[in-house]
């Protein structure tokens, strides 16, 4: 995709149009914020256009060089490189000035849920956890347990996480689907591979500003927690279940013995659910355009098979397999799968462009 000079030029423009706004210290509160927010969308992208121009500004002074004798094979050798480099830089344009999901810098409600498979899913489902752990870490990014539902041999029927750090949903959001695992189970005896699933849902988390819940929308139910927790959660009424009537969503906590932190909670799953409920409805096409390119992130949707015998990954969307699943499962190679995913929507994306 080659862009014309003369959109270089409104790119440097606008840039820096806004770098003037930026520092003549006029600009306060809202406008403040958006003009900010515009900056930080636009740098990478004007970085980018000036780097293009600039070779080809070269590339140009050079081409009249070569009808010098003296100067040609000097000339002819920097030409060279830098027609091997132009592609490379107008292909770093291009992606830069991709449309944005607006929330792909917001941090992420990442929630598991073990599948078929009893046990073992569970199983899974915490090592799939562990997983996000360790890449998060590699990421320099913060998770806390929200809410977690874990059963007797170290397996986790249900776990919500919040996920906080930059860019956090960018990279995150192509986890959502279910994942599956074949392995002997632990708790298998005969030493016969098993199948089991887990499936990971990935939500971007909006401000209080973005959702606002009115009271007269929510049912709220108390009720006595059930399940381990020892006799001070099976006897105090702290569980919660929250019910947001036009929507239909629900959402139960009851990891807190305080009834508060359990409304807390519920509250802060509920919101994302709300908002990530809104940008599907608001962007069905787009939706639907984002699963024929790596896949819709639908729980119902196969998306990664974690094959243990033979010691590899296989992302079913892009037809990748890593031949490493320790380090995948141990977060630090989850990085080259979820690059190439970015990648196969970065390049999905740019040819429907050039169509």
């Amino acid at each position: 995709m080659t862009i014309p000079n003369d959109r270089l030029h409104q790119i440097a423009n606008r840039f820096a149009e806004l770098e003037a706004r930026m520092a003549s210290g006029t600009l306060e509160g809202e406008d403040f914020v958006a003009a900010s927010r515009d900056y930080a969308e636009l740098e990478p992208v004007a970085k980018a256009a000036h780097e293009v121009r600039d070779m080809r500004a070269e590339i140009a002074e050079l081409s009249a060089l070569t009808d010098d004798p003296e100067m040609r094979a000097l000339a002819e050798e920097e030409l060279a490189e830098l027609r091997r480099a132009l592609p490379d830089a107008e292909h770093r344009l291009a992606v830069a000035m991709l449309p944005r999901d607006s929330a792909d810098e917001r941090p992420a409600m990442l929630e598991i849920r073990a599948g078929t498979g009893g046990d073992e899913a569970a199983l899974f489902a915490a090592d799939l956890f562990r997983m996000y752990e360790g890449y998060a870490a590699e990421q320099g990014w913060k998770v806390e347990t929200v809410s977690l539902n874990a059963n007797e041999i170290g397996g986790f029927k249900e776990i919500v996480a919040n996920v906080t750090g930059k860019g956090v949903f960018a990279k995150m959001k192509f986890e959502s689907g279910v994942h599956r695992v074949q392995r002997v189970p632990v708790t298998e005896s005969g030493g016969r591979i098993h199948t089991s699933a887990a499936t990971v849902a990935v939500l971007p988390e909006p401000s209080e500003v973005e959702v606002h819940i009115e009271d007269k929308d929510l049912r709220i139910d108390i009720y006595r927690a059930s399940g381990a927790g020892g006799q001070h959660v099976n006897k105090t009424d702290s569980a919660v279940r929250m019910t947001h009537l036009p929507t239909g969503i629900v959402v139960a906590m009851q990891d807190e013995r305080s009834q508060h932190r359990n409304r807390d909670k519920a509250m802060q799953v509920l919101r994302a659910r709300i908002y990530e409920k809104k940008r599907e409805e608001a962007h069905g096409a787009e939706a639907a355009a984002r699963k024929a390119m790596v896949g819709s992130g639908d729980r119902s949707e196969r998306i990664r098979t974690y094959n243990f015998p033979q010691g590899r990954v296989t992302d079913h969307r892009i037809g990748l397999t890593l031949h490493k699943l320790p380090e995948v499962l141990a977060g630090h190679g989850l990085a080259e799968m979820i690059d190439a995913l970015i990648a196969e929507d970065e390049a999905k994306r740019l040819a429907a462009m050039d169509a």
